[in-house]
This record gives C-alpha cells, sequence and structure tokens, in this order.
C-alpha cells in the first residue's frame, strides 16, 4: 500500500551527496542517533568548510525516495545539511514530510538565504559567519528576525577577531533573548579549544561552548 504521506512526492526531486545514520556531533542534540541528509551544492566558500565534496556531484533523488531510505533507520532525529541545503527549493518539502512523520527535524543552514519558508516545526541551526570566514558578508541578517525560540545560532570561531565580532552580535541582534542555544565551536586546527572556552568563561558568555564530536570519532571521514 502506498503511503499517502510519500505518494505525492515522487515527482519532487532534490541532488543529495548522502544519507547516513551516525551520532549527532554538534548541537543542542549532540550524541544522539541522527540520520544525516546531506544536499549537494553550496554558494559559498567558507575557508574552513570541512565538506567542500558535497560542492558538486551527487545523485538525483525523489523525495519519497529520500524519505524511504531515511525510516531504515531507528534513529527518530533528522539533521538536512549540506552544502547548504535552502539553496535546491524542495528541501522545504522534505523538511514538511518529515515533520509530518513525526521525526525531530533540524536544518542546518549558513543563513545565506531567506529562511521564511521553513516549517515552524523545524530546528534552524543558524550558522552566522564570522570575519575569517571570509564570506561575513554573505549573512543575511532578516533570518534573525525569524528564528523561534527553539532554533540555535551557531558561530565557528577562527580567532580573538571572530570571537570579538560574534560577542557583538549576540548584543546587537540580542540573541539570547531570541533563542535558547548559542554555539560557538573553535574552527579545527585553527583555534585551540581550550583558548576558547578560556575566552567564554573570563567574559562570563551565555553560550554552549562544543567540540565536534564527529571529528574525534571517525577523523572527519565522509559518512560520519
Amino acid at each position: 500500500m502506498i503511503d499517502p504521506l510519500v505518494s505525492n512526492m515522487a515527482s519532487d526531486q532534490l541532488r543529495i551527496t548522502e544519507i547516513f545514520n551516525s551520532l549527532q556531533g554538534e548541537t543542542r542534540s549532540v550524541g544522539l542517533p541522527t540520520v544525516f541528509v546531506r544536499l549537494t551544492g553550496c554558494p559559498l566558500r567558507c575557508v574552513y568548510c570541512d565538506t567542500a565534496y558535497a560542492f558538486s556531484g551527487g545523485e538525483q533523488m525523489n523525495l519519497e525516495s529520500i524519505v524511504a531510505e531515511i525510516r531504515q533507520y531507528a534513529s527518530r532525529h533528522v539533521t538536512v545539511t549540506g552544502g547548504e541545503p535552502l539553496a535546491q527549493p524542495n528541501v522545504l518539502k522534505l523538511l514538511r514530510a518529515l515533520c509530518d512523520f513525526d521525526y525531530e527535524v533540524s536544518l542546518e543552514t549558513s543563513g545565506a538565504i531567506d529562511v521564511s519558508g521553513v516549517d515552524q516545526r523545524v530546528i534552524k541551526i543558524l550558522d552566522l559567519k564570522t570575519p575569517a570566514s571570509q564570506e561575513c558578508h554573505r549573512n543575511l541578517y532578516e533570518n534573525v528576525e525569524l528564528l523561534n525560540r527553539h532554533d540555535q545560532v551557531k558561530f565557528v570561531i577562527c580567532d580573538r577577531q571572530d570571537y570579538d565580532w560574534a560577542k557583538m552580535q549576540i548584543d546587537q541582534h540580542q540573541l539570547n533573548s531570541r533563542v535558547d542555544e548559542i554555539l560557538f565551536s573553535p574552527s579545527h586546527g585553527e583555534l585551540k579549544g581550550q583558548q576558547l572556552a578560556e575566552w567564554i568563561l573570563d567574559d562570563g558568555l551565555q553560550v554552549r561552548f562544543q567540540l565536534q564530536l564527529h571529528k574525534y570519532l571517525w577523523n572527519d571521514e565522509p559518512g560520519h
């Protein structure tokens, strides 16, 4: 019998780099079993990008097939990531369908593309680009106004300038009153985690320090 929730999605397609089951390496749900759907393509070129393999290639899949693959796993958490997922408009339909299937769905986005069409049930992880990323000019600050309380704002910190800039963004956009979680991550291989932790403690910042768990478990291999 055809599931009515997916029967109308056979014609809608997305270009997919990979779908895999792993542990969430970042964000509020770190350590939880999660299915990752990595979309192909990104208009940004952050200097520290660790998923350049997702810039091109991939496989065209219809939404019905994507959902069917996700449902093979026991995980009830799904993270849609990239690349930049919102560069493919049909991702909005996928997000909505996954919410309808009662998954807890998160979307990892650079924030350079309008998030207004994202289903309100989705947890948006908005990655505001710092100056050292060399893509700071791509930040679409109107997206901050569209954040829900359950959403999260992430900063990848490369150096002290990035750290001070991120603090300024927290104050300027009153992020502590907009979202429950503000995430500070040291750029892997560029800034020591201990140094960032000390800055946060010295300033008494109300942010969550995080390391990328998957880099320590699987050495940042694709599919993890």
